[in-house]
């Protein structure tokens, strides 16, 4: 219930907001500004996949980055890495805060890249169709998710993301494409039996499970991790 809540609240922020990106496009065609419009003229699909891998770059890996090392931002990314179990509605569950910073970060994407409005609406759904793979509460082969890894970002890899402490928390970026974390070096490998959902500042139920205590999460004071305690213990013995 609560991360159908959140989804809700994502969509009404990108709907009430999608003209910003129409605006966006339309002007960086205009006046012939950002990546793509000062390429020469190439073959459309080297042209897709090099606008994709930009705006996935601005648009999703940079805006989760810069979210996880700037502290207010962190404060409503947090809501995210606050769920303990892990499937395709955690994809969404992101407070509405959270919901402007990443789409501020998806309009500057378009106008960088130059990007037409035809392709950010294919970005925007490609978004859409990975983030709920890779929440996917899915097991695939070992063998075919490390394959997937090397080029898009599989469910195995994502799920690393959502370890409760760091340095994993910090890991695994990316959202459509592997290869930014890879050049990046922010990418980590950690067995999927190992992995324990959740954030280890806030593992009690009434701080993750309770939505008004999640709205008011980015507003409260700083918390520091609770290394030892009995809601981890329990998490780590089941």
């Amino acid at each position: 219930g609560i991360n159908i809540f959140f989804t809700l609240t994502t969509i009404i922020v990108n709907f009430v907001m999608a003209f910003l990106l129409l605006m966006a496009a339309e002007w960086a065609e205009q006046n012939h500004f950002g990546v793509l419009q000062w390429l020469p003229k190439i073959n459309i699909w080297i042209y897709v996949i090099i606008g994709l891998l930009l705006l996935d770059l601005i648009g999703a890996y940079l805006a989760h980055y810069v979210q996880h090392k700037t502290k207010w931002m962190w404060r409503f990314h947090l809501i995210h890495h606050t769920d303990t179990w892990i499937d395709t509605t955690s994809a969404n569950r992101h407070h509405p805060g959270e919901s402007i910073i990443r789409f501020a970060f998806t309009i500057g994407a378009v106008v960088v890249v130059g990007s037409p409005m035809w392709l950010v609406f294919l970005y925007q759904s490609l978004s859409v169709i990975f983030s709920q793979f890779n929440h996917a509460n899915i097991s695939l082969p070992k063998s075919v998710d490390r394959l997937l890894g090397y080029i898009i970002v599989s469910p195995d890899m994502h799920k690393v993301h959502h370890h409760y402490v760091l340095p994993y928390t910090d890991s695994n970026y990316g959202n459509i494409f592997s290869i930014w974390d890879r050049l990046f070096g922010t990418f980590l490998i950690l067995e999927k039996h190992q992995i324990i959902y959740g954030v280890d500042t806030h593992f009690k139920s009434e701080e993750h499970n309770n939505l008004r205590n999640l709205l008011q999460i980015p507003f409260q004071n700083k918390r520091k991790p609770i290394f030892v305690s009995e809601e981890k213990e329990k998490v780590e013995k089941n």
